[in-house]
């Protein structure tokens, strides 16, 4: 059974409505108001360390002094965006039953959510686009270093007796592939690349081989993005998760972690109960229902430091008001279309 109240929204006069009661085989057209959650978008800037196999031979034999020692991984929060995603509040129904005063034009996603009246069905987003947690192709990551991997080690580097005797024969193919490259740009080779293409195809070998036995010595340094994708409901007004500099987003058991707050100031809908005029006829609802939504201030804090805040408009926080019966009268039906995100009217037109 359908409970209706005179409400005042701001300065305007509406009819709000309970969730209404529907039965297992009722034979009724229905659709749900929407429910909203927090979703927090985190961008995380990696950087990998990784010693070369010679590493303790690179000062002496390259003369490198940057050569890295240890492998480590850190961490370090960059960007954080919020957002929302919808769902569907099955605790509150709407029931359209037939009415000859009132055609069924009522436009309804595959969610049960209400999208409009009389207007053509339109493919929305229901959900904010997700990230790609995928990590973004490396600084480094240039055509010419993607090419066969590690440069095949010549016969006198796999046949040494020792590491050192290995990494001497490494150095040496480093510095012949630097004389090389200096007698290519130099003219002073015999058989020269016939075009400027094809010495830069040569030079650019040269180069990742050069690369990729000088990273045996001085290690790899690499540095990328990932993202962490983070939902949670408003009515819990606080979420913790923990973040380590060493270990990226964790547990609390992990005694290097500290605490990132996501907070939510909750806006509900606020309305209050219309004076009673006798001498006023009433109004009388129609079946098209919509939602006046409430609000939320969210914050997310690192550390004590704020990183984000973004007020969002929060369904579940709302009310619901039907139209009255009066506007569907007539041959000149409205068009009206919803957000079907926040339930709210976003235009009625004639």
């Amino acid at each position: 059974m359908k409970k209706i109240f005179l409400v005042l929204v701001g300065a305007m006069m509406v009819c709000a409505m309970q969730a209404q009661v529907v039965e297992q085989g009722e034979p009724a057209l229905v659709y749900y108001s929407p429910k909203t959650a927090v979703t927090v978008d985190f961008t995380c800037v990696v950087e990998k360390q990784e010693p070369g196999i010679y590493a303790q031979y690179a000062e002496a034999m390259l003369g490198a002094t940057n050569a890295v020692k240890v492998n480590k991984t850190t961490y370090r929060l960059d960007k954080v965006r919020i957002g929302t995603k919808t769902s569907t509040d099955y605790a509150r129904p709407h029931k359209v039953e037939a009415d000859a005063s009132m055609p069924m034009l009522f436009c309804i996603n595959d969610k049960g959510l209400l999208t409009g009246y009389n207007v053509a069905a339109d493919k929305t987003y229901f959900d904010s686009p997700k990230p790609d947690a995928k990590p973004d192709c490396k600084p480094d990551c240039k055509p010419s270093c993607k090419g066969t991997g590690v440069t095949p080690l010549p016969e006198e580097v796999l046949k040494a007796a020792s590491p050192l005797a290995q990494a001497n024969a490494v150095a040496k193919q480093i510095f012949h592939l630097r004389e090389t490259r200096m007698y290519l740009i130099n003219g002073e080779v015999e058989h020269a690349p016939a075009d400027g293409e094809a010495m830069r195809l040569v030079l650019e070998e040269l180069d990742r081989q050069e690369k990729a036995l000088t990273e045996l010595f001085i290690g790899k340094r690499t540095k990328y993005t990932e993202h962490k994708f983070m939902t949670f409901s408003p009515e819990s007004q606080r979420q913790i998760w923990y973040f380590s500099e060493e270990n990226g987003f964790t547990d609390a058991e992990n005694i290097d972690a500290n605490t990132i707050v996501a907070s939510v100031a909750l806006q509900p809908q606020q309305y209050a109960p219309a004076p009673a005029d006798k001498k006023k006829k009433s109004v009388e609802p129609s079946q098209f229902v919509y939602n006046l939504p409430g609000n939320g201030e969210v914050k997310v804090l690192y550390k004590g430091n704020e990183l984000a805040k973004r007020t969002i408009s929060i369904a579940q926080l709302g009310i619901d008001v039907p139209l009255p019966k009066d506007i569907f009268k007539g041959n000149d039906l409205p068009s009206i279309v919803v957000n079907e995100k926040t339930g709210n009217i976003v235009s009625i037109s004639k």
